[in-house]
């Protein structure tokens, strides 16, 4: 292929990245975005806001523990109902064991449901993995925090508290975060009924009306990007109608990258449209860091690693940082577009878990997120291509077993739909 050929062929696949993958949800403007670093700033916040209620509280998490930061949030939430604010809270049937406090709960007043109490239930393998809060319909918090100690990690101290970070949003953002907890606080109690029971009452939509509302929401997306305001999106991804959606927010960010993609995740898993999206961005000269989580699963350590030949092939930066655990799912591309959340980029995560993303662009808290990626990849251990390549046969081969292992498990998961 000619020189010309192949750059308009890199030309065309950007524009298709960058365009074929605006989904369903809306950006707004007129949002405040406050980035939280870690559980301390984390808690701190949703507590005060908690104490401060008149109304409602709304709270869905994957892991609520009873330990001290837990009981703290709980005190809270116990408080609010004793002053007459409506106060319901979602866990996970597997994230969140049966805690003593769930019996106070009901008594005070918490309305309190368990998605998917057992490992196969009404909504299959899946799990909430989501970390939201609502208070008063003012305030809404989304990322990576489960409601646990900063510390505290399966019984053992962490020797620093974990890397993670959640974002705290005021304005009109908060009803899209509402609307999702409402949907799933249904779903939880209807169990898996048809979607249209689910879905919010829109009236009389035709195909063709719903149709045009996604392309004048595209239209208005594209819009506030191009206007260069800052605007947030929050992109919940579900087994209903957003199967794909935190993805296809990666692939589209990714897509139109010009100069710098950085990435921290704990568990890298992805499906090969995201891997060979960081591959062409990275071919194509934009600087991609990548960083990854280490030493929480064994197994998957090795199988992570079987993905790193590409990727260091094409130029791709990688680091497995190890200074404490690494839970932050984040990324920063371009210094313009962001995005905090919940989905780590593994198959589970990516195609069966309920998981709920804020995607950042043009927003001041973004450059505070880029900062703390890039100390993190200072903070941690460079992966050098040659001693990469240079392993001895039996880790190569451990490192292919897992990783087939991982995905031949992950295919039966989701009925082929990981590739």
């Amino acid at each position: 292929m000619s020189t010309r050929g192949a750059g308009r062929f890199a030309r065309l696949r950007h524009a298709l990245l960058g365009r074929r993958y605006w989904q369903r949800y809306r950006f707004t403007s007129g949002n405040d975005v406050r980035l939280l670093r870690s559980g301390d700033e984390f808690f701190s916040a949703l507590i005060g806001r908690i104490d401060a209620a008149q109304q409602d509280v709304v709270l869905e998490t994957y892991i609520f523990c009873h330990d001290k930061a837990g009981q703290a949030v709980s005190a809270a939430l116990l408080r609010a109902a004793s002053r007459g604010v409506r106060v319901r809270v979602i866990t996970d049937g597997i994230g969140t064991a049966r805690l003593p406090m769930f019996n106070e709960w009901p008594v005070a007043g918490i309305d309190h449901r368990i998605y998917n109490p057992h490992l196969f239930g009404h909504f299959g393998f899946s799990r909430t993995h989501r970390k939201l809060a609502v208070i008063d319909d003012q305030f809404a918090y989304c990322g990576g925090i489960n409601i646990v100690d900063d510390y505290e990690n399966n019984g053992e101290r962490l020797p620093y508290r974990r890397w993670d970070f959640a974002v705290e949003l005021h304005g009109p953002v908060v009803a899209d975060v509402r609307q999702a907890f409402e949907v799933q606080w249904r779903r939880i109690q209807l169990g898996h009924r048809p979607l249209h029971s689910l879905q919010p009452d829109l009236g009389p939509q035709t195909s063709a009306s719903l149709g045009s509302l996604r392309r004048r929401r595209r239209r208005r997306n594209e819009e506030l990007w191009a206007g260069g305001r800052p605007c947030v999106a929050f992109v919940a991804r579900d087994n209903l109608i957003n199967r794909r959606a935190i993805e296809k927010a990666y692939l589209a960010a990714i897509g139109q990258a010009r100069n710098e993609i950085l990435l921290a995740n704990p568990y890298f898993m992805p499906g090969r449209k995201l891997r060979r999206a960081l591959v062409f961005a990275a071919r194509r000269g934009v600087v991609v860091k990548l960083i990854i989580g280490r030493k929480e699963f064994k197994a998957l350590d090795y199988a992570v690693r079987f993905l790193y030949h590409a990727l260091l092939r094409a130029g791709v930066q990688i680091a497995e940082y190890e200074k404490t655990l690494l839970h932050g799912k984040v990324a920063v591309v371009d210094s313009n577009w962001g995005t905090v959340g919940s989905s780590n980029l593994d198959a589970l995560s990516l195609m069966l878990n309920n998981e709920a993303n804020v995607v950042l662009v043009n927003d001041p808290s973004i450059n505070a997120l880029r900062e703390a990626i890039l100390d993190a990849f200072k903070d941690s251990r460079r992966i050098d291509e040659a001693h990469y390549e240079s392993r001895p046969a039996g880790e190569r081969a451990l490192s292919w077993l897992a990783y087939t292992s991982y995905r031949v498990a992950m295919k039966l998961l989701t009925v082929g739909g990981y590739d």
